[in-house]
């Protein structure tokens, strides 16, 4: 039961596109934002209210929002008001929180989420929350600036997880959990936009954009395309991807046949199938059971597959593979050579 949990909650970082505490010391510069480039908002402090003694709902007369904001609008049109500056930052999901470290901003960010606990450059001891159950009253005695939050944590059709904080005066910012190469460089604009870091997020990208078009460059030499399963999940609840992800276009672009390319975004894979489509290749990026390439190679009756029965099994690096961050461009250099050696 144990290890189905741990699954259960690796697929929901990976695959929810299917459905979709003491500050650290400070030494970035608080970010403005270019007034002359937003409009400015009034927003008047609350008058105090009294609530009952045993009442401990927030009340909002303790948490006084800034008396002028700016606002920009967030990738689905929504206005979004922020502060006059941004100097702390709550974090949460594993995707936000890697984008704003690349952009310079790791000191800033006061709290973010277990998830994001691989995230190189984070600042030792900064508070860590359960993202799927977050502490409101936490939230709020950090007083952070402004909230980046992984759409994941609010899926559409269920109440904000947030939304009770964003009416105390904090600024929350949601990104999308997005399913392409191009919507991951919006990403990054995006959140760019916002911390007033436009010209590093411009250099983000344009490394991004050079990387991959030296791996299609290599790729268009290849003559012989080899088919690619790649395992996002183990039996029993195996799963892979087809076309409208991230993970298939960086598969197109190293030159692999997905062998489910067929089939749409993630999506669970029978035994009995994947020996019918029967993969030269076999990619994991399974990192939550001991022996991942050991255990496919083992796996009854996969033996006639023709990957197993030549040993070409590789283990994906989970991190850069699943997240949508410009990390996805060390994946497909994997991705790549694991396929094609001789050519990577």
């Amino acid at each position: 039961m144990k290890s189905f949990k741990i699954i259960t909650i690796v697929l929901l970082l990976a695959i929810v596109p299917m459905v979709f505490a003491a500050c650290t010391t400070n030494t970035q510069e608080p970010i403005t934002p270019e007034t002359t480039a937003v409009e400015v908002i009034e927003t008047p402090t609350p008058a105090p209210t009294e609530a009952p003694d045993n009442d401990t709902t927030p009340n909002p007369a303790d948490y006084e929002p800034a008396l002028s904001s700016t606002y920009i609008y967030n990738r689905t049109g929504v206005p979004i008001a922020l502060p006059p500056q941004i100097n702390t930052i709550i974090s949460i999901g594993p995707a936000p929180t890697e984008i704003l470290v690349e952009l310079g901003f790791a000191n800033n960010i006061i709290s973010t989420d277990f998830f994001s606990g691989t995230v190189s450059g984070l600042q030792p001891g900064i508070s860590v929350l359960d993202m799927f159950a977050l502490d409101l009253e936490h939230i709020l005695a950090l007083e952070p600036d402004v909230i980046f939050a992984t759409e994941m944590i609010h899926i559409p059709g269920t109440d904000d997880p947030l939304a009770l904080v964003a009416d105390l005066g904090i600024s929350v910012i949601y990104v999308p959990v997005s399913t392409s190469i191009e919507a991951i460089k919006d990403d990054i604009r995006f959140i760019a936009a916002i911390t007033q870091a436009d010209d590093i997020g411009e250099t983000i990208i344009a490394e991004m954009t050079t990387e991959i078009a030296s791996i299609r460059e290599i790729a268009e030499t290849i003559t012989t395309r080899r088919t690619v399963y790649f395992e996002i999940s183990p039996p029993p609840h195996m799963v892979s991807f087809g076309h409208g992800t991230f993970l298939h276009e960086m598969m197109e672009a190293v030159g692999a046949v997905n062998v489910f390319a067929d089939l749409a975004s993630w999506t669970p894979i029978a035994d009995e199938v994947l020996l019918e489509v029967n993969p030269e290749i076999i990619l994991t990026s399974v990192d939550f059971i001991d022996d991942p390439i050991g255990d496919i190679l083992n796996r009854p009756g996969w033996d006639v597959i023709d990957a197993v029965a030549n040993s070409n099994v590789f283990a994906i690096d989970a991190d850069s593979s699943s997240r949508p961050t410009h990390h996805i461009v060390h994946a497909m250099w994997e991705i790549a050579r694991a396929v094609y050696p001789e050519y990577f």
